[in-house]
């Protein structure tokens, strides 16, 4: 009798961690599509924020997006993140905003790199203080062991970045992707 349950207990953890796998390897492959979409899609900030610039009704919200390959990619978007805020905020001024990065680029987020980056740590506690939101991917950072206590307490941690995205469209935010000038 002990060795039939012992048997079943041994089949029953390898079903839960085949289960698990798979739902790791769907996970992955799905952040992995996201990324590839966001990536492919043409740079247009800057023509974004224009041409909601040129409308007459003001968006409920704007969410930028952010998921780049270069760690050090904060240094340059963050103040184009902020210049399109203040250039929204004076036409439209009761918009809300949120900032969703999750790519490499939200590891310079870390609590650990808030000396050596703190131009970048600056800019985000600047965001925080006028009521933007900025958001690092869980799952992301989880690909690298890096846990959500790793972040201040400044920088919100999504469960996954495009989750967070998509929660945002639907409560009618646009969606700016803003990408590295090549």
């Amino acid at each position: 009798m002990d060795i039939l349950l012992t048997t079943a207990s041994m089949q029953q953890e390898r079903v839960c961690s085949d289960v698990a796998g798979w739902r790791r390897r769907v996970a992955v492959v799905a952040l992995l599509l996201w990324t590839a979409l966001a990536s492919v899609a043409p740079a247009q900030g800057r023509d974004d924020v224009d041409a909601l610039l040129q409308r007459n009704e003001a968006p409920y919200g704007v969410v930028f997006e952010i998921a780049e390959s270069d760690e050090s990619a904060l240094e340059e978007l963050l103040p184009r993140v902020h210049t399109a805020i203040e250039r929204i905020r004076a036409r439209f001024p009761d918009t809300e905003f949120a900032v969703v990065s999750h790519g490499r680029e939200e590891f310079a987020l870390q609590s650990q790199y808030q000396g050596e980056l703190a131009q970048i740590h600056q800019q985000v506690r600047s965001l925080v203080a006028e009521d933007v939101p900025v958001y690092v991917c869980a799952t992301h950072a989880s690909w690298r062991g890096v846990s959500a206590e790793d972040f201040p307490d400044y920088v919100s941690v999504a469960p996954t970045g495009p989750g967070q995205i998509q929660l945002y469209l639907e409560m009618d935010y646009e969606l700016i992707f803003i990408q590295l000038s090549n």
